[in-house]
C-alpha cells in the first residue's frame, strides 16, 4: 500500500469550500489506489480527510501524541491509530509510512510538519513528491514567499523545483501517481 500523508488543519476554516475541496481530494486519492497517513484527529480538515478515505473504502492510518489524543479528538474508526508520546515521534512515523506529501489549508502545525519534510528531501534523507494543494488560493503568499527565497540564493534550486504547486486536486494525484507507481 502507499500511503500519502497529508498535513492539514485541525479546524475546518473560515470557508466551507476547503472541507468541501479536501473531500474531494481524498476521494480522489482513495479512488487512485492511496491510502492515508495523517495526525489521527477526528476534527477540523484533519477529521474530514480521512472520514472521506474511509467512506470510500480506502486504508487511513493515524499518528497522534497521546497529549493531543484527547484535545484533538483523536479518530476512533481508523485503520490503525498509532499513539505515541512526541510530535517527534508522529512526525517520524508519519514519514515512514509516507510514500508522498501534501499539504492542504493549514495553520503553523502544518506548516512546521511539512517544511519539515521538504528539509528531509533536500537534505536526501528521503527522496518522495511533495505537494501544496492551493484550495481558495489558500497558499499564493507562501509560494510567492518561496519565489523570492529562491530568487535571493536561499532555497537550492533543486528543492524548489521539487515543490509541486496546484488548484487542482487532479494535477495533484497525477503528479503523485506519476512518482510513485
Amino acid at each position: 500500500m502507499h500511503y500519502i500523508a497529508v498535513y492539514c488543519g485541525s479546524s475546518k476554516g473560515n470557508n466551507p469550500i476547503y472541507e468541501t475541496e479536501a473531500r474531494k481530494f481524498a476521494r480522489k486519492l482513495a479512488q487512485a489506489g492511496f491510502g492515508l497517513v495523517y495526525g489521527g484527529g477526528a476534527v477540523g480538515i484533519m477529521g474530514a480527510v480521512a472520514d472521506e478515505m474511509l467512506d470510500c473504502g480506502a486504508e487511513v492510518v493515524g499518528v497522534i501524541p497521546n497529549k493531543l489524543l484527547e484535545m484533538e479528538v483523536g479518530h476512533n474508526n481508523l485503520t490503525k491509530l498509532h499513539v505515541v508520546e512526541t510530535m517527534h515521534q508522529r512526525k517520524a512515523l508519519m514519514s515512514e509510512y509516507a510514500s508522498g506529501f501534501v499539504a492542504l489549508p493549514g495553520a503553523v502545525g502544518t506548516m512546521e510538519e511539512f517544511f519539515e519534510i521538504i528539509v528531509l528531501n533536500q537534505l536526501n534523507f528521503i527522496n518522495k513528491p511533495l505537494a501544496f494543494y492551493n484550495i481558495n488560493n489558500f497558499y499564493n503568499k507562501l509560494i510567492d514567499f518561496l519565489r523570492h527565497t529562491f530568487d535571493e540564493g536561499f532555497l537550492w534550486e533543486n528543492t524548489y523545483r521539487s515543490l509541486f504547486f496546484s488548484d487542482n486536486s487532479d494535477e495533484i494525484v497525477n503528479f503523485l501517481k506519476e512518482r510513485i507507481f
